[in-house]
């Protein structure tokens, strides 16, 4: 239900590129695109164990489909194990992460690297210019376990020659200017929805940080990451992947499971929930405001660090001698 429909949008967006309807094949790319999140979705099933039950059989089918989305599984499942590790864990960041720093962090940071953290966090630089670097460049080499043995070098680079081996073949079989126009926009449509996707699921406004002894598991799984309360259609391309909290609550849940859990626990639907309409809100929100304990936007934070600085001088004019 899942490549047999993408190899078939594939197929149709060649055909209307071969006889001259650029538009109709570019239109293809974005149903294609939905079924290759999917298939991302059901790699990431792999990864956690919860996709088969047989676990050899698993980790195979998430490899093939690291090919098609250009994700080293062995690397990918690392570190994606670290990421449910660590959620939420302001000691623990960098890794599985969308980078995010604390006001008091911004606050010390020279006056380029405050632009260049801008910058990272511009909107169209995260949904934009990033997943074409993360998928295209950055995952070719394994990231974060650089020196962890070979195993994520065998991963990364195995999927690279698999990557360049379907790449040659398809150019050979399409030519390089139908291959480019075909692959690249479903190939970035997916991308940029991927990230959008884990943004969401941990960077809304009452998102839970926490550092040291304050940090728990269960109140990062089911308050540090969200419910992401979708249409129907976009819970099925997305393969409830939007149920986040249980999902790191209990990452052995198949994704078809999780709407069922959702029903035989109705509290769990309130929880960190967050509609479409409300998701695009949260692309503002920046910085953790450690003193109140939720996300906030630049222009809040330097409300924030303004109002410090002005109190800091009353007290510096008040004080005596």
């Amino acid at each position: 239900m899942t490549l047999v429909p993408f190899i078939a949008l594939w197929t149709a967006s060649w055909w209307a590129y071969s006889v001259g309807l650029l538009w109709l094949s570019a239109l293809i790319a974005i149903p294609a695109a939905a079924f290759l999140v999917r298939a991302f979705m059901i790699q990431h099933d792999c990864g956690h164990g919860s996709f088969l039950s047989n676990r050899q059989v698993s980790d195979w089918v998430g490899r093939i489909l690291g090919v098609l989305t250009l994700t080293p599984y062995g690397v990918w499942k690392r570190t994606h194990a670290l990421h449910h590790a660590t959620c939420g864990n302001l000691d623990r960041r960098g890794i599985g992460d969308i980078d995010t720093l604390t006001i008091a962090e911004y606050a010390n940071l020279s006056r380029l690297r405050r632009w260049a953290y801008r910058v990272y966090r511009h909107p169209l630089v995260l949904f934009g210019f990033g997943p074409a670097y993360l998928f295209f460049i950055q995952q070719r080499v394994p990231v974060g376990l650089m020196r962890s043995g070979w195993g994520p070098w065998i991963s990364s680079q195995g999927t690279n020659v698999s990557i360049a081996a379907g790449v040659g073949g398809l150019m050979w079989l399409m030519g390089p200017a139908a291959f480019a126009f075909v692959y690249l926009p479903i190939m970035l449509l997916a991308a940029s929805t991927g990230v959008w996707l884990f943004y969401v699921q941990h960077q809304f406004e009452h998102t839970s940080w926490a550092e040291g002894d304050r940090w728990k598991y269960v109140d990062a799984a089911l308050n540090g990451s969200s419910f992401y309360d979708l249409p129907p259609v976009l819970h099925w391309f997305t393969a409830n992947i939007g149920v986040h909290h249980v999902h790191h609550l209990c990452s052995r849940v198949p994704y078809h499971r999780l709407m069922s859990v959702l029903n035989e626990f109705p509290e769990l639907r309130n929880t960190s929930r967050i509609t479409l309409g409300q998701s695009f809100r949260m692309v503002r929100l920046t910085l953790w405001d450690d003193q109140r304990r939720i996300l906030v936007s630049f222009a809040e934070a330097e409300s924030r660090l303004m109002q410090e600085s002005l109190q800091e001088r009353q007290r510096a004019v008040r004080a005596p001698g």
